[in-house]
């Protein structure tokens, strides 16, 4: 495959290196305003930037070990390890064929653009409605899977030093309000600093991968594994499924760890070179993110404590407590804690940042009630889509209120986020396959031959995890153990038809195309020249 450099981009050594990103800049804003939008946010990221960024929304250390019960419930070591090579490399072709279409098309519209510019003109406008609901509901409860998650390792920290404590739903409701609200401020208030907050989390989450690896490997506190166990033992009982489909079902936490990689395109408008740094940055996220997977894993699998002990542990998050007996000790246990917390933080971070930008973008269509309002960018701050910021926030808060009559509302948001997510990739990957490539063609990042084999696995395996999704995770099922990701999933899609019957079918057209501006630019010409 190949890449295409902008031939705007010059060495960092070089002289007038203000006066070349400035050009850079006009450069990415002439080619948003040929897809139909004018330049609105401040373009402040560069490639590692943007690369630091999507590795936060990744946050694999986190996305491993907030629904890492589920990995233990699965099959254990064999699931965690063989499970996260498979997904790892399943996920590839998924982020390579993304960044093939977000070279051409690198908007902050994302997926639904995608859709509206590949799928045939009579079925552009409703492809790109479902679409941009798909992304919606996906981006909202992705962003509430991962507040949620980290409220319950800060629960599951307090529980290192007060293990006779088991937290009421409203005390945990109260801490994902915490840790929601301060991750939407930080987004607001802090929105230029938001570069240099992916770049402190990149080095925070090396050097802590780092740190667990010496010491879980030193202390070994709770015994130490044979080679055997900790790279095959595999015991399903716990699920209850058969074998081979307890094994499945513990790929939900890698699966769910790639499920946002495609959110980076909503921060396309707030890149130097989004055609060019984009795809570059999906391509190479997932081999890093592997990498720091297995660095995580490893240690972890060879110094395992009982897996009854820990299913068994008060609110069903076990990972503080896995710390704990490894290390041997509560402080040590809360030294290895923090590394994941502070992850889980950084992750939360960004993601509500990425939402808020696809919300922005959606609303700035006219698709979102109200779209007036979530539209406004508050330039006094930085170029920020505050009201876009609060409604995200709202939303998660409205919808963590489901946890107080559900402990399962987590893997409920869980899974609806990475069915929806997964779609809205699925759909405009499908659509450009369905078109014969053709419109890939000139696509600056180009799969060449491989293109056709990538977007068919693609698409394949998205399809996969979706009915993986879908199903819960132990059986026989109950109240607690049911998975309503699918029960939520249909409750969206009848919300979205019904506003698309009431306001969507008169007002919404669908986003602008690279044929509505040149439209606008030769009338703006024809008047100049006949006056």
């Amino acid at each position: 495959m190949s890449t295409a450099i902008s031939p705007s981009k010059t060495s960092l050594n070089q002289p007038g290196l203000a006066e070349e990103s400035r050009y850079v800049d006009n450069d990415a804003a002439q080619n948003l305003k040929k897809l139909g939008y004018q330049q609105e946010l401040t373009r402040s990221r560069g490639l590692f930037h943007i690369l630091f960024m999507l590795l936060a929304i990744i946050a694999v250390p986190f996305g491993l070990a907030a629904p890492i019960a589920t990995s233990l419930v699965g099959g254990g070591p064999a699931v965690m390890l063989w499970g996260w090579v498979l997904v790892s490399l399943a996920t590839q072709p998924l982020a390579l064929s993304l960044a093939e279409i977000c070279s051409k098309y690198p908007t902050s519209a994302g997926a639904y653009y995608w859709c509206y510019r590949l799928t045939s003109p009579k079925r552009r406008l409703i492809s790109s409605w479902i679409n941009g609901w798909l992304t919606m509901v996906g981006v909202w409860t992705i962003s509430l899977s991962v507040t949620f998650g980290t409220a319950q390792l800060l629960v599951a920290g307090v529980g290192i030093f007060h293990p006779q404590w088991i937290p009421t739903a409203w005390q945990t409701y109260l801490v994902f309000m915490g840790v929601s609200i301060t991750s939407t401020l930080i987004g607001i208030f802090m929105n230029s600093l938001l570069p240099m907050i992916d770049i402190i989390c990149a080095c925070w989450t090396a050097l802590g991968v780092v740190v667990m690896l010496v010491c879980l490997s030193a202390k070994a506190a709770a015994g130490r594994r044979s080679a055997a166990f900790a790279l095959g033992h595999f015991d399903p009982s716990f699920s209850g499924w058969t074998p081979g489909w307890s094994f499945f079902i513990g790929l939900l936490p890698p699966a769910y760890t790639y499920a946002a990689i495609g959110m980076v395109a909503s921060m396309a408008e707030e890149v130097h070179s989004p055609s060019v740094q984009l795809p570059l940055a999906l391509s190479w996220s997932i081999p890093i993110s592997f990498v720091v997977g297995l660095i995580f894993l490893l240690p972890i699998l060879f110094t395992l404590p009982d897996i009854a002990t820990l299913l068994s542990v008060p609110g069903g998050q076990p990972i503080g407590v896995l710390f704990e007996l490894i290390m041997g000790s509560k402080g040590g246990g809360f030294g290895m804690w923090l590394v994941v917390f502070g992850i889980g933080m950084f992750c939360a971070i960004s993601i509500c940042c990425a939402a808020s930008r696809a919300t922005w973008s959606f609303a700035r269509d006219k698709a979102i009630p109200l779209h007036n309002v979530w539209a406004q960018v508050n330039h006094s701050l930085g170029d920020v889509p505050v009201n876009a910021n609060i409604l995200v926030l709202v939303i998660q808060l409205l919808l963590g209120l489901i946890f107080l009559g559900s402990t399962a509302a987590f893997n409920a948001f869980v899974g609806v986020a990475v069915i929806c997510l997964g779609a809205s990739y699925a759909m405009p990957v499908a659509a450009s396959l369905a078109n014969g490539r053709k419109d890939m063609l000139d696509a600056p990042f180009n799969l060449g031959r491989w293109g056709y084999p990538i977007n068919i696995f693609a698409v394949l395996w998205v399809g996969f995890c979706i009915v993986l999704f879908s199903m819960p995770a132990v059986i026989p099922v109950t109240q607690v153990s049911m998975n309503y990701a699918s029960v939520v999933f249909v409750g969206f899609a009848v919300i979205s038809a019904i506003w698309y019957l009431i306001n969507g079918k008169r007002n919404y057209h669908g986003p602008p195309t690279a044929h509505d501006e040149s439209e606008d630019e030769k009338i703006e010409s024809e008047k100049a020249s006949s006056s």
